[in-house]
């Protein structure tokens, strides 16, 4: 009997899936959740208010912390996009999705336990005059918030794998940059508009459009200067992974990812340049 048949860490593609996949949808969940606090980018960074003026309107770079980690949800897309190809990126966000609604569930069922006597007051020495309260507040999001982040995130992906694929069947093995930043150039513009528009323009906020689109702008710009800067960790994660699965392995697997046969592949480089 094979010994690896019952032994799916045997397989490298089977570990890497694992690892990107774990990591991918951790990031997702542990975005939605810190995403509740909006914090100031120049405070944080002891720079001067940027002072924005956009469609008539006037605000400072403030974003939610979520920000920070939806870069890497990027980078994690486009990896996995090079892979394990469109199916591997889509199941891995209908995963994510469901998830995240799953996380949520069950925050607003701890939510609705009735607080032990003595545990609202119990941080009052800490500044945290009810524990109860600050708990509902912070992790219990509103339902506008959340489906608007879930749809915004579901569309944004399968826009950028479109994408993804569209520029390699042009470029080749070539210029990774290109197909991730531009990917994601173009996936943002719809999560940006898709998160905004049902959470706070349709939601009970109601923003005005102007407004709206302003924010929407200031938060559009600052994911793609995000994927700039972290294009550097897009090719070291490549060449950590290339190294981990083999040239053949890593060339075999890029290959099926963009459904190019082992026959019609011949002729196309195997390493990877840009």
């Amino acid at each position: 009997m094979d010994k690896h048949h019952h032994n799916p860490f045997a397989s490298k593609p089977a570990i890497l899936l694992l690892v990107l996949g774990v990591f991918f949808v951790v990031n997702a969940i542990i975005a939605e959740f810190i995403g509740v606090k909006v914090f100031a980018l120049e405070d944080s960074l002891g720079l001067k208010p940027f002072n924005w003026n956009l469609y008539g309107q006037a605000g400072s770079l403030n974003f939610t912390v979520g920000v920070i980690l939806w870069p890497f949800v990027f980078i994690m897309t486009d990896i996995i996009n090079e892979y394990f190809g469109v199916k591997g990126v889509r199941r891995l966000s209908y995963l994510a999705v469901i998830c995240i609604a799953y996380a949520f569930a069950i925050v607003y069922a701890g939510i609705s336990l009735k607080p032990a006597a003595f545990w609202p007051g119990s941080f009052v020495d800490s500044g945290v005059p009810d524990m109860q309260a600050a708990y509902a507040a912070i992790f219990g999001q509103g339902m506008w918030i959340i489906g608007a982040s879930i749809a915004a995130f579901l569309f944004s992906q399968i826009v950028d794998v479109f994408i993804f694929h569209r520029i390699k069947a042009f470029t080749g093995e070539r210029r990774i940059w290109l197909r991730a930043t531009g990917s994601t150039a173009i996936s943002q513009i719809f999560d940006s508009l898709i998160v905004l528009y049902i959470a706070f323009v349709l939601g009970p906020q109601h923003w005005t459009l102007p407004f709206f689109f302003a924010v929407a702008t200031v938060n559009y710009f600052y994911k793609i200067l995000a994927a700039i800067v972290l294009t550097p960790v897009l090719y070291w994660v490549h060449h950590i992974i290339d190294n981990f699965l083999g040239t053949e392995l890593s060339e075999k697997m890029r290959k099926e990812a963009m459904g190019i046969s082992e026959d019609a592949g011949q002729n196309d480089s195997a390493g990877i340049s840009g």
